[in-house]
């Protein structure tokens, strides 16, 4: 009889065929939904609760796999939640199906073979560097090892102007009770270079290219973007008397890239000087979408916020409303009566799935227009005119 553990909120799932392979599975709850490559079974189901992914493998990294991914949520790093955990499926705890682990499915995400543009990733190149070492970087802040970093092992998801990463597979992975070191970071960073590499010259041989052809460089591209951000977070400053103001300078930085600050230690460096070293402790990279939940109960991704953030400040500045109380009441305005109304008639549209992402993609729009004609354009005009031109710039996921 299988073991199950499920987290409180979810289906409890006992009614599925545990005893059976999920390749074999003929129940209603089935879902088709597109997936990318795995090394293991994967298979959708669909509940009154949500949807979620179902991976059966060996009962050791299953374990392993779910504990780390409780531990990655605990801390806010971009992964995939973890929902429940089957064990005991069969008496060999090494066979491939020996045990099952239960994700939350997520919502308008795909595959890095989605993004691709020939043997490489087109115009989305530079985003999907940017947001690969991001990935990294959180993972590591958060301490964790990944051990298998590769393009399948990560989900995408189209953030305003950019892409999220979220980290799917994690049978290899350890979370450590202290810091990274340099080595282990490093030790990470190869493994994902060897693997992109890999991954790339399969996507280059399946598309009848040359290797020659084929994005090898990939993955030192990501190392090198890891490495400058990586010491834009953790680098210590040195201040001297009068120059406490960089340390506002910093956590603003640090801010408009996402990241939250959670401490600043103000290091005496010598008597003599009153010089400080500036240690800064980085949380996650959720600074903007938490200060949108904080303002409207907006559920967003990071760079999305910032955007809608900005569409509610614009909004603000002009009602001229400057108190802490008239900006409160403004923003339960803006969400009531623009934010709203304007997510219902993108949700209307055909082939709309992700209608915040769209709301995105029209704010864009309307900047580029205000830009173009030299004046400020209102939403109204600028979704005629995003309609008229065939909504450039929306892509489903």
């Amino acid at each position: 009889m299988p073991v199950l553990t499920v987290r409180p909120g979810h289906p409890d799932f006992i009614d599925l065929p545990w005893d059976r392979s999920i390749a074999n599975w003929d129940v209603p709850e089935l879902v088709d939904l597109p997936k990318g490559i795995s090394r293991h079974e994967v298979r959708f189901l669909g509940y009154p609760e949500g949807v979620y992914a179902v991976k059966e493998l060996p009962t050791a990294p299953a374990r392993n796999d779910y504990l780390v991914l409780r531990a990655l949520e605990a801390a806010h790093a971009p992964a995939v939640r973890p929902v429940g955990l089957v064990e005991r499926r069969t008496d060999d705890p090494h066979a491939e199906c020996s045990a099952a682990l239960i994700t939350a499915y997520e919502p308008y995400s795909f595959s890095y073979r989605e993004l691709l543009s020939g043997p490489g990733f087109g115009p989305r190149r530079n985003q999907m560097l940017d947001a690969f070492a991001n990935l990294l970087v959180q993972l590591h802040l958060a301490r964790c090892f990944w051990g298998d970093c590769s393009l399948s092992n990560v989900l995408y998801r189209f953030d305003a102007e950019a892409i999220e990463t979220i980290m799917v597979d994690a049978e290899t992975a350890r979370v450590f009770d202290g810091p990274l070191s340099e080595g282990q970071r490093e030790q990470d960073l190869a493994i994902m270079v060897e693997n992109v590499a890999g991954g790339m010259a399969d996507i280059a041989v399946e598309a009848g290219e040359d290797i020659d052809d084929a994005d090898l460089a990939l993955g030192e591209d990501i190392a090198e973007r890891y490495r400058s951000l990586w010491a834009e977070l953790t680098t210590e400053d040195v201040i001297h008397p009068g120059e406490r103001f960089k340390v506002q300078d910093r956590i603003a930085r640090l801010n408009r890239l996402g990241f939250d600050v959670e401490e600043v230690e103000l290091i005496p460096l010598d008597a003599e000087t009153s010089r400080l070293r500036v240690r800064v402790v980085v949380g996650s990279r959720r600074y903007h979408a938490t200060r949108l939940r904080e303002l409207t109960g907006i559920d967003a991704l990071e760079q999305q916020a910032r955007q809608i953030l900005s569409d509610l400040y614009y909004h603000q500045a002009t009602q001229g409303e400057e108190t802490s109380a008239g900006k409160s009441v403004s923003a339960i305005r803006w969400r009531v009566g623009e934010f709203e109304p304007m997510l219902r008639r993108l949700s209307a549209l055909d082939g709309v799935v992700d209608p915040i992402q769209a709301y995105c993609d029209l704010l864009h729009h309307r900047h580029l227009m205000s830009e173009r004609t030299g004046s400020d354009v209102d939403t109204e005009t600028a979704f005629a005119d995003w309609m008229a031109a065939g909504r450039p710039g929306y892509e489903v996921g």
